[in-house]
């Protein structure tokens, strides 16, 4: 249980943390704004994706806008089903894309597994957002969320060596179509730096309890049809 107070020492308490809030609002535009300075890096692979319209480009990810988000979902080709973690993130997806098309922003998500599976799995869970196989291609790995020995320290993971706990792992990457007709890479974030993109957590986090966590976070994630129906 929570300490308890008069609304007037409550008061008291909420402008104070209001405050850092705002800071902390001010620096996350900051942020924000040093996120969208980042230089940009050419890419000099043809990546070929499996799609359900048939094998597709980098390009032609990008559906005729100039910006794609990629979310990297832990799905490796030898697995039944995708990462339940991912699921978590995916849930939101569909809800977020006439929201970024009207911003001239393409979604997509990408895995290594086949495209048969990938199709399965959005079925049973009832998404319609993009979803693309890069199993024929570097692409995971060269974004560097996919791994031949988890165990090895010399793998690099949020740009970090270190040993991972599975062959794939999550993250975003963004790309621009540049005015010269090129594909440049602008932005890739992984581990917690993926949290901002999880509505739910945001909202567990105004709450007292939190994400009521422990050591093992996400341990008590499900797929959404596997929950107790209330």
């Amino acid at each position: 249980m929570g300490r308890i107070s008069t609304r007037d020492d409550w008061m008291v308490e909420r402008r104070k943390l209001l405050a850092a809030e705002k800071e902390f609002t001010k620096q996350r535009d900051e942020l924000s704004a040093r996120r969208r300075a980042m230089p940009w890096v050419k890419i000099d692979k043809d990546y070929v994706f499996d799609a359900p319209s048939g094998p597709v480009s980098l390009s032609d990810l990008f559906a005729g806008r100039s910006q794609l988000v990629v979310y990297h979902f832990m799905f490796a080709p030898n697995n039944e089903w995708g990462c339940k973690s991912c699921s978590f993130w995916a849930d939101h997806f569909d809800g977020e894309i006439p929201h970024l098309n009207a911003r001239d922003t393409r979604f997509v998500a990408i895995s290594r597994a086949p495209l048969e599976k990938l199709q399965r799995h959005a079925k049973r869970l009832g998404w319609k957002f993009p979803w693309v196989s890069s199993g024929k291609t570097t692409f995971n790995y060269d974004f560097a969320v996919s791994f031949d020995d988890p165990s090895d320290p010399e793998n690099v993971y949020n740009y970090t060596k270190t040993q991972v706990p599975h062959p794939d792992l999550p993250g975003y990457s963004v790309f621009v179509h540049g005015q010269d007709g090129e594909i440049y890479h602008t932005y890739s974030t992984f581990s917690r730096g993926i949290d901002l993109n999880n509505g739910a957590y945001n909202v567990l986090d105004m709450t007292p309890k939190g994400r009521d966590e422990g050591p093992q976070i996400m341990s008590w994630v499900k797929f959404h049809d596997e929950y107790p129906a209330l």
